[in-house]
């Protein structure tokens, strides 16, 4: 009997810890945090309200510096913003360039990239066509629903081409069926591109739907309370994979681990 190789790691997290200066001495946001996040692995971090999910986000991506410990992308240290990630937001309307089309939305993080114009086209083609806005290039972002800019968001995103694609509460900000869509669309991107996918969400059912592995946050200053393994076996619906046993017993896990660490 031959066992499948696990994915080689992608993003590895290795005792991070963050803290911010005050007048009384410096307060810890997060403690010691260590984890790994595996080629084409979708991760799902949550935690309560204000563990430090977006502190540790901004951590990976470079635009905080920190406290202590390390993340890296491949086997290199993030020190900065790293070319290999792209992140989406849940402000989604501060994120879009409302005087710009969708179209030069999209185009606006290649403009530094060494591609050739059929290249650049190309990936703004395919980023519109993989997120259902084939036809919409002309259309500017205050002309679109909620959802639908998130979709621009996304697009501009992953005609980047990142390695990682990090996402802050990105469904957060549209309604039910939007939000439904949206997870499968995420899903769908995975697998078209092979990206490798971080989340932070408050929803524990968005977390378990989406995820091959969740990292649940708990205590202050936060740490890693448990890293819960997802496997339901198959594509995933939102009908029939939601009404899985499995399914309720993860979210029932979850839910009690952040309760006690609420």
């Amino acid at each position: 009997m031959t066992t499948t190789a696990p994915a080689p790691v992608r993003l590895s997290v290795d005792g991070l810890a963050k803290s911010y200066p005050t007048k009384s001495g410096p307060v810890e946001v997060i403690a010691d945090l260590t984890f790994d996040v595996r080629v084409g692995e979708v991760c799902c971090i949550v935690g309560p309200s204000g563990i430090g999910k977006t502190t540790l986000l901004k951590c990976l991506s470079g635009l905080q510096s920190i406290t202590a410990g390390s993340a890296a992308i491949d086997g290199v240290v993030i020190d900065g913003p790293p070319e290999e990630m792209a992140l989406v937001f849940q402000e989604y309307t501060r994120s879009l360039m409302p005087w710009l089309t969708v179209e030069k939305n999209v185009r606006l993080p290649l403009k530094h990239l060494r591609l050739s114009n059929a290249e650049r086209e190309k990936r703004i083609t395919d980023a519109l066509a993989a997120v259902g806005l084939a036809g919409a290039e002309t259309k500017f972002p205050w002309q679109l629903s909620g959802g639908m800019q998130q979709r621009v968001a996304i697009a501009r995103a992953i005609a980047y081409r990142p390695e990682v694609l990090v996402m802050d509460e990105p469904f957060a900000s549209v309604d039910a069926q939007t939000r439904f869509e949206l997870e499968d669309l995420c899903l769908r991107i995975r697998e078209q591109f092979g990206m490798t996918i971080v989340i932070v969400t408050h929803d524990i059912d968005e977390a378990v739907y989406l995820s091959d592995r969740v990292v649940v946050l708990g205590e202050r200053p936060a740490k890693v309370t448990e890293i819960i393994e997802v496997d339901f076996g198959g594509p995933r619906d939102q009908l029939t994979t939601r009404a899985l046993p499995a399914f309720a017993a993860l979210r029932t896990m979850i839910f009690e681990l952040i309760r006690k660490a609420g």
